[in-house]
């Protein structure tokens, strides 16, 4: 019977040779420092758990109603010795892992700069960071490589022992950033920017995926991590920009839109100003950014006017973008005061100081009547002096 019951705990063990241990082994620092602390608060709560386990089992079997030789004792009810154990040691565990978490907290902030590369190496001027722009696509990751001009779809590499500063954001869902080998996951959010410092000290090619479910191709959104030594950093990137295309805003706005396991594409150039663009919301030209937006808001907004340039912010790439039934998008080319504007129209016809408005056909307004017509109604309204009452 014994033999039968090991028997069938052999698939139990078959499955767990398929479980990935990246956590509790991690390639980089960030990740290793949080695997210590979680090792850590583990133990110190096992310092509890365990006795308690053990004295649940040892009572259940002492004081049991066979046992008739047990001490019975009524009318005990307090015990000075066991309620400083009761109390002392729960509380300074507590204190540990609240020191524990502040320390971590701090230390491991993924807005704060690494300090060191590994234990005992710290960081020095000679360790000059990667700047990797991430962007959140529907299902796929972009990843932007601002000072050596190049990108890559669902592909990530870096150098080891080489700080790597993250600058993520999303195009329209909220995802997860997650590099399970390399530190923890950090939310990418449209119209925002997170931040994330990490370093990878072993060479390898680890798995990063979105932790968070954004929608049906949320499954293949899964990417490979590359940590190469310098010299094969150096052949990646001469790869990506002998074979790859331009990543213009065209060609941006073409891959933004939802498609499902999109294979590993590579860029050799990338427009300068896109990460921003696709930060503030207005890759496609014309548009207003967001920081736009909240600059005007900041010097006091426009009122009712401005009412419809908030539409140029909203994600609108199934609404309006060449929508046939979607409403018309609206665009602000500039913000400028009366005088500007009549000023700009007179260096546009050559200067001349007499210009005026002659044709008023196309001025068109909702509601509003055409320039004139409102004070002439206004003054026909107006009773005569006979008719006003003394």
């Amino acid at each position: 019977m014994r033999r039968f019951g090991t028997l069938l705990l052999l698939p139990l063990i078959g499955l767990l040779s398929g479980c990935d241990f990246v956590v509790l082994a991690p390639a980089g620092d960030i990740a290793a420092q949080q695997r210590d602390l979680l090792v850590v608060s583990t133990g110190l709560m096992l310092i509890i758990i365990i006795p308690v386990m053990a004295l649940t089992v040892f009572f259940a079997w002492r004081y049991r109603q066979s046992n008739t030789s047990a001490t019975y004792a009524p009318d005990w009810d307090h015990s000075t010795k066991l309620e400083l154990l009761i109390w002392a040691a729960p509380l300074l565990i507590i204190i540990c892992l609240g020191a524990l978490t502040w320390l971590g907290t701090h230390l491991l902030d993924p807005y704060r700069r690494i300090d060191r590369i590994e234990a005992g190496q710290p960081v020095t001027q000679e360790h000059k960071p990667i700047r990797v722009e991430v962007v959140a696509l529907d299902w796929k990751w972009l990843f932007i490589y601002p000072d050596l001009g190049i990108a890559a779809v669902n592909e990530l590499a870096a150098p080891v022992n080489q700080p790597i500063d993250f600058r993520i954001t999303s195009s329209a869902v909220m995802n997860s950033f997650y590099i399970p080998a390399l530190a923890g996951q950090i939310y990418a959010m449209p119209g925002m920017e997170t931040k994330l410092h990490a370093v990878i000290n072993r060479p390898g090619t680890y798995t990063g995926f979105s932790a968070n479910y954004s929608g049906a191709g949320f499954s293949g959104m899964r990417f490979a991590f590359h940590g190469f030594s310098p010299e094969a950093f150096d052949q990646w990137v001469a790869q990506a920009r002998s074979g790859g295309t331009t990543l213009s805003r065209d060609v941006y706005l073409a891959l933004e839109q939802p498609s499902e396991n999109e294979p590993v594409r590579r860029f050799a150039s990338v427009d300068p100003d896109l990460y921003n663009a696709i930060l503030n919301m207005c890759v496609e030209r014309g548009k207003m950014c967001m920081n736009e937006m909240m600059s005007i808001d900041a010097k006091g907004g426009l009122g009712l006017a401005g009412v419809r340039n908030t539409l140029p912010l909203e994600y609108d790439k199934f609404a309006r973008r060449g929508a046939v039934f979607g409403p018309d998008p609206a665009y602000v080319a500039s913000i400028c005061t009366a005088e500007e504007a009549a000023a700009a129209a007179r260096a546009a016809r050559g200067n001349q100081s007499d210009w005026v408005l002659k044709d008023l056909s196309p001025l068109r307004g909702a509601g509003l009547l055409r320039p004139g017509v409102a004070s002439l109604r206004a003054e026909a309204a107006m009773p005569s002096a006979s008719q006003r009452p003394l």
